[in-house]
Formats: structure tokens, sequence, C-alpha cells
């Protein structure tokens, strides 16, 4: 499984309420939250960002609350993959059960740019700054994980277990 897309960069600490600000909490369609993704730190975000797209930040992305609106709202808005050098241990969880990518690598972090064009490859955990021919190793995502992602999310991947149509 892999991505490719432009970069979006952000510092440390980005919490829920700048992700998804909780005057917008008062929807849950994924679509609808992704209209007002990062509006407070990047009020053109949303009008910028392609499908496969792949935002950058710092240590502890996603601390704040347990809102599952946050990783949602970043999945629906055509994000294809957060790396940070390290997660808040409820967005990690919250972006997995929605079939969100998430990879830490403080490495890369600390070497990719706003812009730069990335691939990125969940079986190996590498990840390929393509403005910059730089490599960087992550830890590939064990099989359940790629199970949960390659089915959508934890529900879609119960329902298909279900149903006999798992995509894994």
């Amino acid at each position: 499984m892999q991505v490719e897309g432009k970069t979006f960069k952000f510092k440390d600490n980005i919490d829920t309420d700048v992700i998804i600000p909780a005057r917008y909490l008062n929807v849950s369609d994924g679509n609808e939250l992704a209209k007002f993704c990062m509006i407070d730190i990047d009020p053109n975000f949303t009008n910028n960002v392609s499908d496969g797209d792949i935002i950058v930040a710092g240590n502890n992305f996603g601390c704040g609350s347990s809102r599952e609106h946050a990783p949602l709202a970043i999945k629906c808005s055509g994000i294809s993959c957060v790396i940070a050098s390290t997660f808040a241990r409820i967005f990690y969880r919250n972006a997995i059960n929605i079939g969100l990518p998430i990879l830490e690598c403080p490495e890369a972090v600390i070497d990719i740019c706003k812009d730069d064009i990335l691939s990125v490859n969940f079986d190996t955990g590498i990840i390929t700054n393509k403005t910059t021919n730089k490599k960087y190793q992550s830890q590939p995502f064990p099989e359940f994980i790629k199970e949960i992602i390659n089915n959508n999310g934890l529900i879609n991947m119960t329902k298909n277990k279900i149903q006999g149509e798992n995509h894994d």
C-alpha cells in the first residue's frame, strides 16, 4: 500500500481543537467537517488540499480532546497520511479506527518542508521525499492495522467480515 502527495507542514502540539474547532462540531458528517479542517491555523487549507496530500507535523499531534471528528475531518479533506514526530495516543487510535494512516518518524519531520512531494510505503515504512531524494524509515504497519486501513476503518472491517467481504 502506497500513497503520494504534497506536504502540508505543521509544528508541535497541534490539538484537536485546531484540527476541527468545537464551533463546527454540530455535525458528524466527514465531508461537512472537512470544510473546516485546520481553519484556525491555515484558513486556506481546505482550498489547497488535493486528494492524496500529506500532513507532516511535530510532536504530540492530535493532543487535546478525544473527539473522533479530528481524524475524520483530516481524512475527508483528502489527506492520505499524517506523519508526525509523535501522536497523542487517543488521536493515534482514533485515526487507525477510521482508516487514516499515520506514521511516526521524527527524522523525516525535521527535514521535510512544506510543499515537498512525498511517497509513503506502508508495507515497508519507507518515506521518500521525492523533492530532495531522501528516504526515511518509519515503523511499517503490522498486519492488523493494514487490515483496518485497507477496509477503510474498523467499523467497515467488521461489517465486511460479517458479510464475508474482507479487503485485506
